[in-house]
C-alpha cells in the first residue's frame, strides 16, 4: 500500500514539475519539458538498475519500473496543461 501511495504523489508531483518548467521557460517550453522528462527517464532507470536485486526493502519491482515508463507522459501532460493554459489567457 505505501509503494502505491508513493507512485501516486510521485506521479502528481511530475505533471506538476512538467507545468513548472513549462510556465518557466522563456522560449520552447515543451522542448524544456522534454528535456526534464528525458533526465527523469534517465535516473529512474538508473535507479531501478541500482536497486533490482537489493532486496525488499527497496519496495516492489513494479515501482522503479513505472517510474520509469511514466516519466516523459508525466512531464509532457503537465506542459501540455501549461501550454493550454496560456493560449486560454
Amino acid at each position: 500500500m505505501d509503494s502505491l501511495w508513493a507512485a501516486t504523489y510521485r506521479l502528481a508531483f511530475t505533471v506538476l514539475g512538467g507545468y513548472v518548467t513549462a510556465a518557466l521557460a522563456a522560449r520552447r517550453p515543451m522542448a524544456h519539458v522534454l528535456i526534464l522528462g528525458s533526465i527523469g527517464a534517465l535516473a529512474a532507470t538508473a535507479g531501478a538498475v541500482a536497486t533490482w536485486d537489493a532486496g525488499p526493502e527497496f519496495g516492489p519491482h513494479w515501482y522503479p519500473v513505472l517510474l520509469v515508463v511514466t516519466a516523459l507522459p508525466c512531464v509532457w501532460a503537465g506542459g501540455t496543461l501549461r501550454m493550454r493554459q496560456h493560449r486560454a489567457t
